[in-house]
């Protein structure tokens, strides 16, 4: 359930215009900080073998393994040397235009406050452990902060394409739910599901969900749920040819395609699809029973 006081529709006192505000690291309660430790001890165990590579080194390098909720000064020093992005702490939830130009800039918004002790399992509103542990080890990576940065800029030029349905659905099932293709196999790298200890073994090991081979057309013609585990995957071949498609794409042809095309619902296989894994929709069917 979400928290209606970290979704706001204009700065509350206190924020800059920007929507940023201190973090006042000191404001955090020791049971706050305990939750923290709760959740990365069981995901810090649960995650090797599962997670990329390049997502396990960023959790290395940048010492999130310290106890406690991180403190966004330090945890941007190690950042800003190795890819020059930061963190910045906001009350909440923060509209797309702010959102977009803190990304183009390289600066990572992390909502300010963490889940209850009765939450730990599901919050569908990001807090600061989805947030930072979920995405910012992947900022150590140049490649993939590279490609969080080109996307800001697509979301600013998306804005005034009338085209934030389908650029959202692009970070959706990568940064959030992404797939990467290793030599050991399927890893995890998106925050959603690394940062999900029911969902970081459903991703991988549940034959529910179909596994595909990453496009860019079907990604952002593709619905998604906010309220359960993912029915499709989207797998990347690796974070350079992630990057690649980004930057090499003409979006505004793209979206003008896109608006004449239907939309494909969750779950679906296309006939051009190529499965990696064809899922058995067990989970979903239950679910609809």
């Amino acid at each position: 359930m979400t928290d209606d006081t970290h979704v706001l529709d204009r700065p509350p006192p206190g924020a800059s215009a920007d929507w940023t505000i201190p973090q006042d690291w000191a404001h955090f309660s020791q049971e706050e900080h305990h939750v923290w430790d709760t959740l990365f001890a069981r995901q810090a165990k649960l995650l090797p073998g599962r997670a990329s590579d390049a997502y396990l080194r960023g959790l290395d390098v940048l010492k999130l393994s310290k106890p406690g909720i991180p403190d966004f000064e330090e945890l941007s020093d190690r950042l800003m040397k190795l890819t020059g992005w930061q963190v910045v702490a906001v009350p909440g939830l923060v509209p797309d235009d702010v959102f977009f130009d803190h990304m183009a800039n390289r600066r990572f918004v992390a909502g300010n406050f963490i889940r209850r002790a009765d939450q730990l399992d599901y919050l569908q509103e990001p807090d600061v452990f989805h947030d930072v542990f979920g995405h910012v080890p992947m900022l150590a990576d140049p490649v993939f902060a590279d490609y969080l940065a080109a996307y800001g800029r697509g979301g600013q030029r998306a804005q005034g394409l009338d085209a934030l349905k389908y650029l959202g659905r692009l970070y959706w099932y990568t940064v959030e739910f992404g797939l990467v293709a290793e030599p050991e196999g399927l890893r995890l790298y998106g925050a959603g599901i690394v940062s999900s200890f029911a969902e970081s073994r459903f991703a991988l090991d549940d034959p529910s969900p179909n596994r595909i081979a990453f496009d860019l057309e079907r990604v952002m013609r593709t619905e998604y749920r906010i309220d359960d585990f993912q029915q499709n995957y989207f797998v990347i071949p690796s974070f350079e040819e992630l990057l690649r498609v980004t930057v090499e794409t003409d979006f505004a042809p793209l979206y003008a395609k896109l608006a004449e095309m239907p939309d494909v619902p969750v779950a679906k296989i296309l006939p051009d699809d190529t499965l990696l894994t064809r899922g058995s929709q067990a989970y979903a069917l239950e679910k609809a029973q």
